[in-house]
């Protein structure tokens, strides 16, 4: 795949982690830049969610944030970024992140993390978009759930091509050779939506 314009980027919005994951989330938001790749993400300036678009911003990256108005309301909300769309729901959040980026980058986080995730496979899993998601493996944050898909497919839940429905690294360094390996999209934007 040529360099993608635009990468969304899941992580989470805890603070209360090991230092391992705030390096990822900082190499991930300066690496985006120094590429002159716009991250879109989800709009908040706590966790690993604020210091990916910190550290964007730092190395002169464009971030677009994508918050619902009651996350807004908290006060939570990045106030530094390039554009901040404020929507009306989770809904609309997650269709405008997909919609506004060419590939998807899954950072260690919690519930909200893994609904993103999983929603963004689970579309290109039923073709409405083709576009790479690269999962960021970091100290093996994510081998549980890599073994509970492994059960899906053992278990015929879900279709051993499934895998391939993303690729995993162990280090934010290899996200980017990862997304160069990565087949160009060629869903129709006709039928990207059911």
């Amino acid at each position: 795949m040529k360099t993608p314009n635009s990468v969304c980027v899941y992580c989470g919005s805890s603070s209360r982690v090991a230092d391992v994951h705030k390096a990822a989330a900082h190499a991930l938001g300066a690496g985006l830049a120094e590429r002159g790749i716009q991250l879109v993400y989800g709009g908040g300036r706590v966790g690993l969610m604020g210091i990916l678009a910190d550290a964007a911003i730092a190395a002169h990256g464009e971030v677009v944030g994508i918050i619902p108005e009651h996350i807004k309301v908290l006060e939570v909300e990045h106030t530094g970024l390039a554009e901040l769309h404020v929507v009306d729901s989770m809904h609309t959040r997650k269709r405008m992140m997909v919609e506004r980026s060419d590939a998807f980058v899954v950072l260690p986080g919690g519930m909200g993390t893994l609904d993103e995730a999983f929603e963004v496979l689970t579309w290109k899993q039923l073709r409405l978009h083709d576009k790479p998601v690269v999962i960021v493996d970091v100290e093996g944050y994510w081998a549980p759930l890599l073994t509970l898909i492994d059960t899906m497919v053992d278990e015929g839940f879900c279709r051993p091509e499934h895998r391939r429905l993303f690729t995993v690294v162990n280090r934010v360094e290899d996200v980017f050779a990862a997304l160069d390996r990565a087949p160009e999209p060629t869903t129709p934007p006709e039928t990207k939506w059911l």
